[in-house]
This record gives structure tokens, sequence and C-alpha cells, in this order.
């Protein structure tokens, strides 16, 4: 008996200015299968029209272009999931990554570099897509936190704390810990997270949980502590 398993492909677009760097990117894209690359465009112009008619995963781009550059073109299509910027330019690395860019490299484009980029998008894109996802709220203080094809209802009254982790955030009760597809400083604007006090860039908690609090961290039911953040410190007034 055979199980014949589909690789996931992520369809993806090649923008550059120079030739000779598109097909270096090109050459390299489709030694890896689970690429399938739907463009490869010599202008942002050109590559905004194919982004508003089709779906795309990855988009590989230049920044240094005529008229309309690949920093212009990622602020149009910020819904894509994962951009890389292969750019001579290293002074846009800060503001590239601003923009949600997955991954910055400085040309030349080298094989070994590029590997090490379809790795990460390859695993970004599997989290991605079998991570717990924060599905709605459905009122009374509780959300539903989805994995695959199974949904947990958590209270929010449970959740010790809330830690972040780059495009996700950890929802942690005593009993598990739960990965949402949301920053946590989107998920903190949500009214049914108000009650959350933001003591750390990476964490966020709930005062019915504090058991001590001292210069540099924040002690929680079952043993947990929690760093205090330097610009946080203000946000104790909340927890007294």
């Amino acid at each position: 008996m055979f199980i014949l398993y589909r690789m996931e492909k992520y369809t993806c677009l090649i923008v550059d200015d120079v030739e000779i760097d598109r097909l270096t990117v090109l050459s390299y894209v489709t030694k890896f299968p689970f690429f399938e690359v739907t463009g490869v465009f010599a202008s942002s112009a050109e590559a905004l029209v194919a982004i508003e008619k089709n779906k795309v995963d990855v988009i590989f781009l230049d920044i240094d272009m005529p008229n309309f550059n690949g920093i212009a073109l990622r602020k149009k299509a910020l819904e894509i999931p994962v951009c890389v910027f292969i750019t001579s330019h290293t002074e846009y690395a800060i503001e590239s990554f601003e923009l949600e860019a997955l991954d910055y490299i400085v040309k030349p484009l080298l094989f070994d570099r590029f590997s090490k980029t379809a790795k990460r998008i390859e695993e970004y894109m599997d989290i991605k897509n079998k991570a717990f996802l924060f599905k709605t709220t459905i009122g009374n203080g509780s959300i539903f936190i989805k994995e695959g094809h199974t949904e947990t209802k958590v209270k929010l009254q449970d959740v010790l704390y809330l830690e972040a982790l780059k495009n996700y955030t950890l929802i942690v009760t005593k009993e598990r810990k739960h990965r949402v597809l949301l920053n946590i400083g989107t998920l903190l604007k949500e009214n049914d997270f108000q009650s959350f006090v933001r003591v750390h860039r990476g964490f966020a908690i709930q005062k019915h949980f504090v058991q001590k609090i001292s210069a540099q961290e924040i002690e929680l039911q079952n043993a947990v502590f929690i760093p205090i953040g330097r610009s946080y410190k203000e946000q104790l007034t909340l927890l007294l």
C-alpha cells in the first residue's frame, strides 16, 4: 500500500531590474521544489499588477529600482506573508524589518546564503499553516484557539501571561501553551485582552495572578517569573 503526500508549494515572485540578478535568483529558487515561480519582473510596477490579480506567498525583492523601488512595493503588498529583500544596499535593513521582511540578503547572492533563506521560508510557512490560530472571541471572556481541525475554548481569566514570539504570541495557561498567529501588540488591542498589563516588550500579565513584585521581575502563580522591562516600569502601578 502506498500513501502519497502532497508537498505544499508556495507561489513566489522575483522582482529585480538587473537581468543577471533576476536570473540568479530564479536559478536558485528552482532548486527548491516547494517554490512555484509565478512571475519574474524587471520593475515594481509590473509586479504590482500581478500581485493585485494573484495570490502570492513569497516575494524576492530588490530595493534599488527606478521610479518605484522595492520598499514602496512592499508597503503596497504587506499581505504577502514572506518578503525577502535582495539588495546591494545595507542601509535599508532596519526599514525592511519594520515592513515585516523575513530576511535581508546583501548582493552578491550566493547559493549557500540563499539556501539558509529557503529553509527559513519553509519553516516559517510550515509554522504559519500548522500553528494554533486565534480564531474568534465568543463572549463571556473566552476565545477559541484552533489547531488543525481541533478547536479549544480558553477562558481568558485562566491565562497567566502572554509572550511575544516575533509575529506570534504564546497564550500561556497553567495547563498548556497556545501559539496564535498575531503579534502581541495587535492582540493587546483586542477588547477581550484589555485586562492584560504589558510589563516587558515580550510579556503581558494579568493582575490577579501576581504574587510578588521586585525591582527586576514579577512572580506569578505556579512559580512563574516574568522580567520587567525598563521602559515599562510605569505600568507596574496598574498592578498595585
